[in-house]
């Protein structure tokens, strides 16, 4: 008599199942915009902060400076500041070729100084009075900074529009600074800091 018996599939030997990957839920969120630029300044103007000018340029180099209230301490060791640029800007350029550039700390009294290097006036280092030599990193405000630091370009990041210019400081001229009087900007106007602080 003929088997006509058949196996079944559990009796048919089988390769091993390979696990089944987890199934990853797609983020459908959109990735939210940024703000308006007008926003922004809205916003940091709401940041009180000191007000300095970035010079940089040797004893016989056309000297070059801007007004940038974006100035940020930020090692000890070694002693490092920064500073941010627009890239579109000459004084940038001339960091970047130079590697040194100077701080100059505004008081109280230097609210013209200010606003001439933030006007972008090529004649602007004729209305101030200002030295430079060899041993510093670029001109020096004589008679609008209560303080003057000296720097060496240490690193840079470019972020947007801006170059973040990382400083170490190798020399520093310095009034006492219990004497300071340091220019402040906010709320789109300059104030002197006892005024801030009454």
């Amino acid at each position: 008599m003929t088997d006509t018996t058949t196996l079944t599939s559990a009796s048919t030997p089988t390769a091993p199942t390979a696990p089944t990957a987890p199934t990853l839920r797609a983020n459908h969120e959109a990735t939210p915009a940024t703000i308006a630029p007008a926003q922004f300044r809205a916003l940091m103007s709401t940041f009180p902060t000191g007000v300095a000018v970035v010079t940089t340029g040797g004893p016989e180099d056309p000297p070059r400076g801007l007004t940038v209230s974006s100035v940020s301490s930020v090692s000890l060791d070694p002693p490092t500041l920064l500073v941010c640029l627009n890239r579109n800007s000459r004084t940038l350029e001339s960091v970047l070729e130079r590697r040194t550039f100077a701080v100059n700390l505004l008081h109280a009294g230097a609210r013209s100084a200010a606003t001439l290097f933030a006007s972008g006036d090529p004649r602007r280092f004729d209305a101030v009075e200002w030295a430079n030599s060899a041993e510093f990193g670029g001109p020096h405000l004589v008679r609008d900074a209560h303080a003057i630091a000296d720097c060496r370009v240490s690193r840079t990041l470019r972020v947007g529009d801006h170059e973040v210019i990382f400083g170490e400081i190798f020399r520093v001229e310095q009034d006492r600074p219990e004497d300071a009087d340091p220019l402040l900007y906010g709320m789109r106007t300059f104030a002197s800091w006892p005024a801030a602080a009454a």
